[in-house]
């Protein structure tokens, strides 16, 4: 039976970064069919109530439908330890992070965490999620079988690392293939579940390992590869010293074939110009962590990169304070803000949604509201506490009505969620 949800649409019809908001379609009394997991049209809601007669209507009035959230850069098995007090980057790494996932080593407290996750970031809006997991299998097949049994749209891999890291978290350049492998041949294109090339970063692989990893991408070349990329500036000191003899950070991964369309680097903060112009020949993906970038001190990004890369926005968790991608969208604003580049509501909203999409190369599934798309929306309330009712109120558009949602915006606005055309109880 098709489901009919009525309220206000924002779909994208363009990039706002290239064509401006009007890039962004609005319906201010639009609606949604849904037959089965896709969506079977988008119009006015007189249009498809007409067109539909017997379908099951859900009225939200003058509430937003929205693709779902998308973060593109998430390490699950940090879910524990959000929020953790910590100084620099490596500090955090060792403090923090590497304790936790050695806990992973046990499979049931890695299905745990990763059923935690996901229902904590559905309850926010996201729908999608692009993670790390950590180099036990056990923890790839958790994150899986969690989103599988949801629905979910979700990309994940094992974390690779054979040098600089607790010998309970180092595995090898010729485990992390063969791991690597027989997870991707497991769970890749099952359903709606991506496998992803994982090498943590530089520091912690050797260039073998991520040789072996470039290897098994050729084989594969239809899977993404995501890493980090210039963080911190310490950790680019770090890499110049682990890697004398490349030109720069992104060179440690290009000379061992991995850079190329696909490629899904987390962060890049502090490039040269070098890697700017390889990064935007090659038609790599950067993603924007900015409640990281802040938390950790990393540094700004440029948003400039977006009007010449696919750009997506990530929570980073859990060196990102927050698993909602409203405050991601919120501190995006507020770096953009930093670096003098004012970002409109629409940049924010697409970043979230079909930005992210495109930078995991799925736009055409998923991140936007248009027939044929996979029906993972969202409702968000405009209205969703005093403080920002009272400045919705004043409104004369959308985007005035928005704009305090982002900027104020939890997961109370988050009204109602539907993964792969199914309303989540």
């Amino acid at each position: 039976m098709t489901d009919l949800i009525l309220g206000q649409v924002l779909s994208f019809d363009a990039d706002p970064f290239a064509e401006g908001p009007a890039a962004a379609r609005i319906l201010t009394d639009g609606a949604v069919a849904i037959d089965g997991s896709r969506i079977a049209a988008v119009g006015s809601a007189a249009d498809l109530r007409a067109r539909y007669p017997q379908a099951r209507v859900h009225d939200h009035g003058r509430k937003l439908i929205s693709a779902g959230f998308i973060d593109a850069h998430v390490h699950y098995p940090q879910t524990a330890i959000i929020a953790s007090w910590g100084k620099r980057l490596i500090d955090w790494l060792n403090t923090y992070t590497f304790p936790e996932e050695m806990r992973f080593s046990d499979p049931a407290y890695a299905a745990e965490i990763a059923n935690r996750y996901l229902d904590l970031v559905l309850q926010r809006g996201t729908t999608t999620v692009c993670s790390y997991a950590t180099i036990h299998p056990a923890s790839v097949d958790a994150i899986f079988t969690a989103a599988q049994s949801r629905g979910m749209r979700v990309f994940a891999g094992k974390t690779c690392m054979d040098r600089n890291a607790p010998e309970g978290l180092r595995d090898t350049a010729r485990s992390a293939y063969d791991d690597s492998k027989r997870l991707l041949e497991k769970w890749h294109g099952q359903g709606r579940l991506s496998y992803v090339i994982t090498p943590r970063f530089s520091p912690t692989s050797t260039p073998e390992q991520l040789a072996a990893l470039g290897a098994l991408w050729r084989e594969y070349p239809d899977c993404l590869m995501q890493t980090h990329l210039s963080e911190q500036t310490d950790e680019i000191a770090w890499v110049r010293d682990l890697f004398p003899q490349s030109r720069d950070y992104l060179d440690t991964y290009e000379a061992q074939g991995l850079l190329r369309e696909g490629a899904v680097y987390g962060h890049a903060i502090h490039l040269t110009d070098r890697e700017r112009a390889r990064l935007i020949e090659a038609g790599a993906s950067l993603v924007h962590c900015p409640t990281s970038n802040t938390f950790i001190g990393s540094g700004l990004f440029d948003m400039s990169l977006a009007s010449h890369l696919r750009v997506g926005l990530a929570t980073d968790t859990g060196g990102g304070s927050n698993f909602s991608m409203l405050p991601t969208m919120a501190a995006a604003y507020e770096v953009a803000q930093l670096r003098g580049q004012s970002l409109h509501p629409a940049h924010l909203w697409w970043l979230a949604t079909q930005g992210s999409a495109r930078a995991l190369r799925v736009e055409d599934r998923i991140g936007n509201i248009a027939p044929g798309m996979e029906a993972d929306l969202i409702v968000v309330d405009l209205a969703s506490t005093p403080a920002i009712e009272q400045a919705t109120r004043r409104a004369t558009d959308l985007w005035q009505q928005l704009f305090p949602t982002i900027m104020m915006g939890d997961d109370r606005a988050i009204t109602e969620v539907w993964v792969n055309g199914k309303r989540l109880g």
